[in-house]
Parts: structure tokens; sequence; C-alpha cells
């Protein structure tokens, strides 16, 4: 990763400032130099052309170990420590490293039971609304069905109503020639023309009884 001067200042820093923490498996990726060269200066991870220039940033050999316990290359921490005979501070370099690691790991336990237990409030809230919606629904059913009901109480309640029945009477014959058998005479009424039968109403009494 090379830095040129013609490069923003406001990038420049930030480039320098991921060179800082650019990932490597030497320590001597860790360095940072500022190099010139055709009137330009350059800021990189790699010596300077012809050994010039100059060293702005050295990793120190905490740096170098916390790197590779970052990358998970455990055995080559261990080893670089051992190289250089610094067993104790790669203890405790990995203890810092482990205990980073566990509270990193707390930390996404905790952001996921957030999310869960947002996700169950947000699951018992569509329930309720729900159950709430349902019992409406189920109240309003409830209610056209009494009302219903009562609709059919009233009308049960009601006397009931029966047009009392009305019968013809027997037709009048009455007029013309009868013959006596007896040997009496014949009796001449008239030439009269039958009645027709007389419609007689029936009158509704209390208790549902009819009179006619």
């Amino acid at each position: 990763m090379v830095v040129t001067m013609n490069t923003p200042a406001s990038l420049r820093r930030a480039l320098i400032a991921m060179l800082l923490l650019a990932i490597a498996p030497a320590a001597a990726a860790q360095n940072i130099y500022k190099c010139g060269q055709g009137g330009h200066v350059e800021y990189t991870d790699r010596p300077c052309p012809g050994a010039k220039g100059e060293l702005i940033h050295q990793a120190d050999d905490s740096e170098v170990i916390d790197q590779y316990l970052r990358l998970g290359q455990d055995k080559l921490a261990q080893k670089y420590a051992e190289s250089r005979h610094l067993q104790d501070l790669y203890k405790q370099r990995l203890a810092a490293h482990e205990q980073k690691m566990a509270q990193e790991d707390q930390r996404k336990a905790d952001a996921q039971a957030a999310a869960d237990e947002r996700d169950e409030r947000a699951r018992q809230q569509a329930q309720e609304q729900a159950d709430a919606a349902n019992r409406e629904r189920l109240r309003e059913e409830n209610d056209a069905l009494r009302e219903q009901n009562a609709q059919y109480r009233d009308q049960l309640a009601e006397p009931a109503y029966y047009p009392p029945p009305a019968y013809w009477g027997p037709p009048y014959y009455g007029g013309g020639h009868h013959e006596h058998h007896d040997g009496g005479h014949d009796h001449d009424h008239g030439n009269r023309p039958p009645k027709e039968p007389v419609f007689h109403p029936c009158q509704q009494l209390a208790g549902g009884r009819v009179k006619c």
C-alpha cells in the first residue's frame, strides 16, 4: 500500500491509519515508511528503495502478537514470541485477546437477545391485535344473534289471531207444488225462487273460543 503526497490530506491521513492497522503475517508489514522519490513523498509499509527514507512507525512485539491473534494464528503468535523469548508477553496478550473476544461474544449475545426480545414483543403485539379483532367479530356476531332472538321472543309474545270461522246456512227451498200421498190436496205457496244460503259469521271469544 502506497500513499503519495498527491493524495488529499484527509484521505492521506485515513490511509496512513489503515496502514497502521494493516493485518500482515510478519512484523515488517506493520512498519510505516516515509519515502522520497522523484520529488514525491510516499508513505508505504515497505522499506524505501535503497534503504532511503524514514521509518515513522515500527510495530512493537505486542502489536505483532496481537495481530497474529486477531488473525486466529495463535501458533504463529506463540512461535514469534518464543523466537524472541517473549513467552510472558505472549501469555499477557493472549489473555487480553481472550478477554476481548469474550466481551465481543457477550456484546453479540446481548444484541441478539435484545433483537429476540423485540421480535417477541412484536409477535405478542400482533397476536394481541389479532385476538382483539377476533373478540370484536365474535361480539358483533353475538349482538346480532341476541337481537334476532329478542325479535323472535317478541313475535312469540304477541297474541295469535285466528279469524273466526264462518259457515253457510242451509238453503231455503220455498214455493212450488207439493204432492201429498195421504190423499190431501196440494198446497201452492206461490212460485217464489229459492233463497240463497245465509252466511253466518262466527265471533271470537276469550280463551280462544268461537261462537257461531
